[in-house]
């Protein structure tokens, strides 16, 4: 299993626009091909950005997918105009989270990614493992995954929350607890940390 993340920053005031051209094209073919994980844009970090997740079953089944909805005709959809830059890269999941969450879990969402020295990812996913279970009863945790291909010794773990304020009371309540973040990882392991705060789109499976 993989997913690619596809990020595009658009010109000011042509989210909406977008959002509405892609949900259009989406519904009425590309979703009949293969269904998103989860359609977001953003709400704090870099402004007119949107973000789409796409699951295949590998980078065969991408580009079959990706061949088939070309000739479809419906897909890409109209939006040329509308993006100046467009960013792709292809995650592997941890072991132990395989399907992407879906349904009602927002509409906050934390997309978080860390940069990690060479050699440290398996630890980094060994110290996951040991302390997700208890992470999660406090709320869910929609994915956490690796590249394989783009900006390589990186992971990104994606939270939904539904509100600012939910979010920081969980964040206080798992250090309190001690449960969060993961003590198993590898001493020095992260080199940095970035975030941004997101909304779902109305036909994201995730919102």
């Amino acid at each position: 299993m993989i997913y690619e993340v596809r990020t595009y920053r658009l010109k000011p005031r042509m989210v909406p626009g977008f959002i509405e051209a892609f949900g259009e094209a989406y519904e009425n073919g590309r979703k009949q091909l293969s269904e998103l994980a989860a359609f977001f844009y953003s709400e704090v970090g870099p402004l007119n950005e949107v973000m789409h997740i796409w699951k295949y079953d590998n980078l065969g089944h991408r580009e079959q997918i990706r061949a088939e909805a070309a000739d479809s005709g419906v897909w890409p959809p109209k939006v040329t105009e509308m993006v100046y830059q467009m960013n792709s890269e292809i995650f592997r999941p941890f072991p132990f989270m395989t399907e992407f969450l879906s349904g009602e879990h927002g509409p906050l969402f934390e997309y978080r990614y860390y940069a990690v020295n060479p050699g440290t990812m398996p630890g980094i996913i060994k110290g996951w493992e040991d302390a997700i279970e208890a992470r999660k009863e406090l709320s869910p945790c929609a994915m956490g995954m690796y590249t394989d291909v783009g900006d390589i010794n990186k992971y990104v773990h994606i939270w939904p929350y539904k509100s600012f304020e939910h979010r920081q009371q969980v964040r206080d309540e798992s250090v309190a607890k001690g449960v969060w973040p993961p003590k198993g990882s590898p001493k020095g392991a992260i080199i940095t940390q970035d975030n941004k705060l997101l909304m779902a789109a109305p036909f994201s499976p995730l919102r």
